[in-house]
């Protein structure tokens, strides 16, 4: 069966410009309505960037072709009977008003929804047993061999160890933090002239994708030299780059991000963390949650407020403040600084830890830029790269969470048959694969959007929204396939679950995401 892409998509175009419309008369409290109208868009976005990538490969292959229509079938629909914005939560299109509408497009469509695409999920698994996987190749220079760089280095130095890490609870080992720095990992997107790379948004996707596909924290650690890198080197004083790019580019010095408080969430604008000038110097009072890796760290970007009389955003102030590296025995050396471990069910490799600021110093030429008042407008510029490298995770760990479930499937007999036999079976495994294709390709759309200087807040915000997503159902469909023994701590599929589970929260929950995409879209920024 072949899929007719303008047609097709020309249709989806049209039911989300419709939903756009009615969602425009709706007040923004109505958040089913305004986050649905999101997913809408996200959805048909993930259909175009699926397009774009079989246009990129020449068509693609017979089983990119095949991929593509399950993905189109599946998402058309969705969107003509029930859009998952959650477990529990189904947009409907009379929920926006839109059930004629809706009959139209189901009807435009019908040749591709109102098929039975049994044999097509059945090929698919098939394919997958037999070792075959949907393109790769992209047309940028370079990628498909820093690809493979970065896989090998995976299957050889992460997966072999990463499950027994997990279960210790351990941080990555030194000796793998400075191995990813040989590769690169922290300084890829830095410019070449303060010892980075120099390379693309796409390509640290690429990277992050393959680290996380082995471990969610190894992908994760060099997030946050991409968080502090773009920081500094956006905002940072001509003095503050040189010092400090090239020792996050080399991996000598390991950051981390400290923004979040206990009582605000998502409402930085609510942060109470104060920071005062004090004989040349930063001294910092308050209190920080939810900080990654923040032992282990040598540089904090501290979001704090600097401008004590004034509310709201325009009193926040970003400040670069160094801190001693801690050891298991002292995790927080500094004066002024202590912290205890926050325990959690994944995401484990770095930590996770509550920090109290007591008095604790900073130099005077701290201050991200020089200028008080910026942080938040700082902030905001990175979130959209750490959106993205967030997406790319999830993308690897819905890859990793597939191959877990079809390496079971086709091991485990059950009835005298290999589990990849049965229907149901060969089901989860055909649609992760297509979940997981969706969620790549927009991913490394929202990349190249961000490559090109643009803002994309709402690109980001849908790769990391559907990404999110791919990654938990592909997790819960592989621990399905595993039956009881997914249930087990011994089975390297309970980590990817937990470790999948918190990407629908941080950087900004799905919730979050969709909230910036409706308003972005609505506002006519796309």
């Amino acid at each position: 069966m072949s899929i007719d892409l303008g047609k097709v998509l020309g249709a989806a175009r049209g039911y989300r410009d419709l939903a756009r419309a009615a969602v425009a008369e709706i007040p923004a409290g109505n958040q089913r309505a305004h986050h649905g109208f999101a997913w809408i868009a996200t959805s048909v976005a993930a259909l175009e960037a699926v397009a774009d990538w079989l246009a990129a490969n020449d068509g693609g292959t017979g089983l990119d072709r095949q991929v593509a229509l399950l993905g189109f079938a599946e998402t058309l629909a969705q969107l003509t009977g029930g859009l998952p914005m959650g477990q529990n939560e189904l947009l409907r299109p009379g929920d926006l008003g839109l059930a004629a509408e809706a009959r139209d497009l189901a009807l435009a469509c019908a040749d591709l929804i109102d098929v039975d695409h049994a044999e097509t999920r059945a090929t698919l698994a098939a394919a997958l047993a037999d070792g075959q996987w949907p393109s790769e190749g992209l047309p940028e220079a370079d990628l498909d061999a820093i690809r493979d760089q970065f896989r090998r280095f995976t299957a050889a130095e992460i997966l072999p160890h990463a499950h027994k890490w997990h279960l210790a609870n351990d941080l990555i080992p030194d000796a793998t933090v400075a191995a990813m720095a040989e590769l690169g990992t922290f300084g890829a997107t830095i410019p070449a002239e303060f010892g980075g790379l120099g390379l693309s948004k796409l390509v640290m996707c690429v990277i992050t994708e393959e680290l996380s596909r082995g471990w969610i924290g190894a992908g994760s650690l060099g997030t946050r030299s991409e968080i502090a890198g773009e920081l500094i080197a956006l905002a940072g004083t001509p003095e503050q780059q040189k010092y400090w790019l090239p020792k996050i580019a080399s991996g000598a010095i390991l950051p981390t991000a400290v923004f979040t408080e206990p009582d605000t969430g998502s409402d930085l604008g609510s942060l109470q963390t104060r920071a005062r000038l004090v004989d040349g110097q930063w001294v910092i009072d308050g209190a920080k949650t939810w900080i990654t890796h923040a032992s282990r760290s040598d540089l904090m970007t501290l979001l704090c407020r600097t401008r004590a009389d004034t509310q709201g955003y325009a009193g926040l102030s970003m400040l670069l403040a160094p801190k001693p590296r801690g050891t298991d025995a002292d995790p927080f050396p500094a004066d002024g600084m202590s912290g205890s471990e926050i325990e959690v069910l994944g995401y484990r490799g770095m930590r996770e830890y509550a920090l109290q600021f007591d008095g604790l110093t900073a130099p005077g030429d701290a201050l991200l830029g020089g200028e008080e008042g910026q942080g938040f407008k700082q902030l905001m510029r990175t979130f959209e790269a750490a959106r993205i490298q967030t997406a790319a995770r999830a993308v690897g760990v819905a890859r990793r969470a597939l191959e877990l479930g079809l390496d079971y499937a086709l091991n485990r007999k059950q009835f005298g048959q290999a589990l990849i036999r049965f229907p149901r079976v060969a089901d989860k495994l055909a649609m992760s694969l297509v979940d997981f294709v969706l969620s790549r390709e927009l991913t490394y759309a929202a990349a190249r959007a961000k490559d090109t200087g643009k803002r994309c807040d709402i690109e980001a915000g849908m790769a990391k929204l559907l990404a999110a997503r791919a990654a938990w159902a592909n997790a819960d469909a592989s621990l399905q396939v595993h039956g009881g023994n997914g249930y087990a701590l011994e089975y390297e599929i309970s980590r990817v679950l937990c470790d999948a589970r918190i990407l629908n929260i941080f950087e900004g929950a799905a919730e979050i995401q969709a909230q910036v995409i409706a308003r972005g879209l609505l506002e006519g920024r796309n």
